[in-house]
This record gives structure tokens, sequence and C-alpha cells, in this order.
């Protein structure tokens, strides 16, 4: 009967714990925000030289051009970004297990300062800490005190994967329009097509993290339509026909 009920407490928690999205949080952003720059970058630079009035050559060479170099770029970014984070991380972490081994009675303070200020009465509050720091004390001061988890910890071959695969993907939309767009139109069809992959990737990222779909299509279709715009006025402005 005891282990029935234990059973089912278990599986209650793992349901409830595959009801979030928060675990999803690094890759995913790292995911849109590249498949995003992937999408407007290459719509905005083909645009941009399409209303110069240049040939097809031009603007296939500059599309595919960017695309590669915004790829690795993205995939770099991330890395030595995330990276940085990592060793900050890393050497918090080093300093807070060497202060536990310094100072231990003033890490207990702290923690339980910590979970008094989260509304724990002042003696429960020590009395948590005690056995928290009994059980993992780095741990516990890793979590509690620096705010770093397995969730939230700075993973950077995870982040540049996603970010420089997502680029490519997005990139590659607005690459196929100019290989098969009429050259007179180009820049309507760029605009469209740009858009509609817009509303398709804020409904797909706002599914996979359980956020409102209506707030992150309008967030991305109004900031893609900005880039878009102001590429298409500086190439139509300053550019000089080929």
């Amino acid at each position: 009967m005891d282990n029935s009920k234990a059973n089912h407490t278990e599986l209650t928690i793992d349901n409830y714990l595959e009801s979030h999205y928060i675990h999803r949080s690094n890759w995913l952003r790292a995911a849109v925000l590249g498949a995003n720059d992937g999408i407007i970058s290459i719509s905005s630079l083909a645009i941009g030289i399409a209303t110069a009035g240049t040939a097809r050559e031009s603007v296939l060479l500059a599309a595919v051009a960017g695309l590669v170099a915004g790829a690795l770029s993205m995939a770099a970014g991330e890395y030595v970004s995330v990276s940085s984070q990592t060793d900050i991380e890393k050497a918090d972490i080093e300093r807070e297990r060497q202060e536990l081994k310094d100072m231990p009675e003033a890490e207990l303070k702290i923690l339980a300062q910590i979970y008094e200020g989260r509304g724990l009465k002042k003696e429960t509050a020590m009395q948590v800490a005690k056995e928290l720091t009994a059980a993992d004390a780095l741990g516990t001061h890793i979590r509690d005190e620096l705010g770093i988890n397995e969730i939230s910890q700075a993973k950077p071959l995870q982040a540049a994967f996603a970010s420089g695969a997502a680029f490519t993907g997005g990139g590659l939309l607005p690459l196929l329009v100019t290989l098969f767009a009429p050259l007179d139109n180009m820049a309507y069809f760029l605009y469209g097509f740009t858009i509609i992959s817009l509303i398709i990737l804020g409904a797909v990222a706002a599914k996979t993290g359980g956020s409102s779909i209506q707030k992150a299509i309008f967030r991305i279709v109004v900031w893609g339509t900005l880039a878009m715009g102001l590429s298409g006025a500086v190439g139509y402005l300053f550019g000089v026909n080929m």
C-alpha cells in the first residue's frame, strides 16, 4: 500500500515537472534568436540589394555570403558569450567552496537569512539551513545563494549549435526566394514570405515555450517588418544600378 502511494506520488511529481517549460529556456532562446536573425538578416540583405536594381546573381551571392557568415558569427558569438557566463559561474562556485571551508558558521547564517527572507520563521529558517547544509552544503549554496541550478546553468556548445543551426535554417528560406522569385518583384516576395515565416516562427516558439502565441507573433513580426523596411529604404536611396 505504501509502495503504491509512493509510486503514485512520484508519477504525479514527474507529470507536474513535464508540464513546465523552463528547462527548455536555454536552447529555445538561442534557437529562436538564431532563426529570427537568419530570416530577417538574409531577407533584409536581399531586399536592400534587390531594391538597388542589381542582377539576380548579385542578390544571390550576397544572400549566400550573408548566410554563411551569419551562421558562423551567431554560433561563435553564442559560444563565446555563454562561455564567459560559464567562467563566471565556475569562479563563483569555487569562491563559495572556499568560503564554506573558511567560515562555515557565517555561511550558515547567510543561508538562514535567505530562507527567512522568503517567508520562513527565523527558527524554521535556521533549521532548514542546517538540514540542507548537512545534506549538501555546496549544492545548497550554489542553488539558493548564487541562484545557479541545472536549468539555468550555461551550456556553451548547446547554445552555439542551436543558434548556428537555427540561423542556417531560417536564412535558407529567403535564400530560396532569391532563387525563384521574379527579379522585378523580388523585394515584395521577400517581404511577404518573410512575414509568413516570422509568424510561423513566433507561433512555434510560443508553443514550444508554453507562452502566448499572439504576443510572440506580434513582437517578432513588428520588429522584422521594421528591419526589412529600413533595409529596403537604404537600398533604394543609396543603391547604384549595375
